[in-house]
């Protein structure tokens, strides 16, 4: 079999908030059309991690790219404005979803998946509001399109999240800890529509996630992290199954524990 095409490339990647060393060296890979699940417990630096990716965090040292391209950084590795980074993102094909849904409130559901495209890649507002319409459909929510975030459930917020993570058409979708926020009983709905996206539509995917049961049903690789660095990856049923590093393993029996 051909070896998939890489899609994003982090190398020495290190980031510090004043004293605290929350990224010591990650070296990350992912193909296209793969998904790897992002394991670890609290403070491990998931969240830093993607958010370093996505460029909503700058590098202390190490590079991030996406098939070359480096989100946020000139040829001579220079930070660049907000305005030229955020059309970066749109050229790299980078999505992100977040834990807190992070909607505008003012603005409908459709209006809400509608906006980046209308703002940063200038789409028409009829033509992008007609491409909302279709991926709330895509993620169940059709019959809210007119609905204000306040009215909507936390699982339908959350599909609204990941509908406006799809509308820029990304290539590689980051996802940060996208059930963490919701009450127990709305975690299916959401975890429905993301196992959907992986398995029906192929969709290269980074999920920071606690959920082990779903890790295991959509994800290709299993990456865990603890104190900033990568303890442990490989193939998600050998990570989570027979765990080789000592801290790993006791991280995975507790979560699986909470899950039976």
């Amino acid at each position: 079999m051909r070896p998939t095409r890489v899609a994003l490339t982090v190398t020495g990647a290190c980031k510090a908030f004043g004293e605290q060393q929350v990224l010591r060296g990650v070296d990350l890979e992912l193909h296209e059309g793969e998904v790897v699940a992002l394991l670890g417990p609290s403070g491990s630096g998931k969240s830093t991690l993607l958010r370093l990716i996505n460029h909503l965090e700058t590098l202390d040292a190490g590079t991030v790219s996406f098939d070359g391209l480096r989100v946020g950084y000139s040829d001579s590795g220079g930070p660049l404005a907000e305005r030229v980074t955020a059309q970066q993102r749109v050229d790299a094909g980078v999505g992100m979803v977040f834990q807190h849904f992070n909607l505008f409130a003012h603005l409908t559901a459709r209006e809400n998946v509608a906006a980046s495209p209308r703002w940063v890649q200038g789409v028409p507002r009829e033509q992008a509001l007609r491409e909302a319409d279709r991926l709330l459909g895509r993620v169940g929510l059709a019959a809210r399109a007119h609905a204000l975030p306040r009215h909507l459930s936390g699982g339908q917020r959350q599909r609204v999240g990941i509908a406006r993570a799809l509308a820029g058409r990304p290539r590689v979708l980051l996802l940060d800890e996208p059930t963490s926020a919701l009450d127990p009983e709305l975690v299916q709905e959401v975890l429905e529509v993301i196992r959907s996206l992986a398995v029906d539509e192929g969709l290269t995917m980074l999920i920071a996630t606690h959920q082990l049961r779903f890790a295991r049903e959509v994800a290709d690789r299993v990456v865990f992290m603890a104190d900033g660095v990568i303890l442990e990856h490989g193939p998600a049923a050998q990570v989570l199954d027979n765990p080789r590093n000592p801290v790993a393993a006791r991280f995975l029996r507790a979560v699986h524990t909470m899950e039976v």
